[in-house]
Protein backbone atom coordinates (compact mmCIF):
# COMPACT_ATOMS: atom_id res chain seq x y z
CA UNK A 1 0.00 0.00 0.00
CA UNK A 2 1.23 3.44 -1.04
CA UNK A 3 2.11 5.94 1.77
CA UNK A 4 1.52 9.77 1.11
CA UNK A 5 3.59 12.41 3.51
CA UNK A 6 1.67 15.40 3.90
CA UNK A 7 3.13 19.25 4.71
CA UNK A 8 1.11 21.91 5.18
CA UNK A 9 2.56 25.64 5.41
CA UNK A 10 1.03 27.49 8.51
CA UNK A 11 1.04 30.93 10.07
CA UNK A 12 -0.04 31.61 13.28
CA UNK A 13 -0.28 34.08 15.92
CA UNK A 14 2.57 33.31 18.82
CA UNK A 15 3.31 34.69 22.24
CA UNK A 16 6.72 34.97 23.53
CA UNK A 17 7.18 34.80 27.34
CA UNK A 18 10.48 35.11 29.44
CA UNK A 19 10.94 36.13 33.28
CA UNK A 20 14.22 37.92 33.37
CA UNK A 21 15.90 39.17 36.83
CA UNK A 22 15.44 43.48 37.59
CA UNK A 23 19.34 44.03 36.12
CA UNK A 24 18.71 42.41 33.01
CA UNK A 25 16.53 45.54 31.73
CA UNK A 26 16.22 49.16 32.29
CA UNK A 27 12.93 49.85 33.39
CA UNK A 28 13.61 53.05 33.79
CA UNK A 29 13.86 53.88 30.13
CA UNK A 30 11.95 51.33 29.65
CA UNK A 31 14.63 49.26 27.30
CA UNK A 32 14.68 45.91 27.59
CA UNK A 33 18.00 45.23 26.32
CA UNK A 34 19.02 41.98 24.77
CA UNK A 35 14.98 40.90 25.24
CA UNK A 36 13.72 43.88 22.95
CA UNK A 37 12.89 40.87 19.89
CA UNK A 38 12.50 36.98 21.22
CA UNK A 39 14.65 34.94 20.54
CA UNK A 40 15.57 31.19 22.15
CA UNK A 41 15.46 31.98 25.34
CA UNK A 42 11.76 32.56 25.68
CA UNK A 43 8.59 30.40 25.99
CA UNK A 44 6.57 30.25 23.33
CA UNK A 45 2.34 29.46 23.16
CA UNK A 46 0.49 29.63 19.99
CA UNK A 47 -2.78 30.94 20.36
CA UNK A 48 -5.51 28.48 19.26
CA UNK A 49 -7.32 29.14 16.44
CA UNK A 50 -4.93 31.55 14.93
CA UNK A 51 -3.47 29.26 12.60
CA UNK A 52 -3.90 29.29 9.07
CA UNK A 53 -2.84 27.10 5.97
CA UNK A 54 -1.23 29.03 3.39
CA UNK A 55 -0.35 25.86 1.32
CA UNK A 56 -0.55 21.92 1.15
CA UNK A 57 1.43 19.51 -0.57
CA UNK A 58 1.57 15.69 -0.53
CA UNK A 59 3.89 13.43 -2.45
CA UNK A 60 4.46 9.70 -2.14
CA UNK A 61 6.52 8.35 1.08
CA UNK A 62 9.23 5.95 0.78
CA UNK A 63 10.10 4.85 4.11
CA UNK A 64 13.56 3.69 2.51
CA UNK A 65 15.78 6.32 4.04
CA UNK A 66 18.89 5.27 1.92
CA UNK A 67 17.02 5.16 -1.49
CA UNK A 68 19.19 7.11 -3.76
CA UNK A 69 17.10 6.54 -7.12
CA UNK A 70 15.02 9.10 -5.58
CA UNK A 71 15.73 12.69 -5.71
CA UNK A 72 16.28 14.99 -2.70
CA UNK A 73 14.90 18.24 -2.45
CA UNK A 74 16.19 20.91 0.26
CA UNK A 75 15.58 24.06 0.66
CA UNK A 76 12.61 24.08 -1.79
CA UNK A 77 8.74 24.18 -1.54
CA UNK A 78 8.16 21.57 -3.82
CA UNK A 79 5.41 19.04 -4.95
CA UNK A 80 5.72 15.91 -7.80
CA UNK A 81 1.93 15.96 -6.84
CA UNK A 82 -0.32 18.28 -5.90
CA UNK A 83 -0.63 21.74 -4.67
CA UNK A 84 -3.37 23.94 -3.04
CA UNK A 85 -2.58 27.57 -2.47
CA UNK A 86 -5.63 29.25 -0.12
Amino acid sequence: MKKYKITHKITADFIAEIIVNEDEIDSNINDLKEYKKPNSKFEYTMLKGSESVTQTNYEEYDEKSDNSSKERISNKWYSTSTSYHY
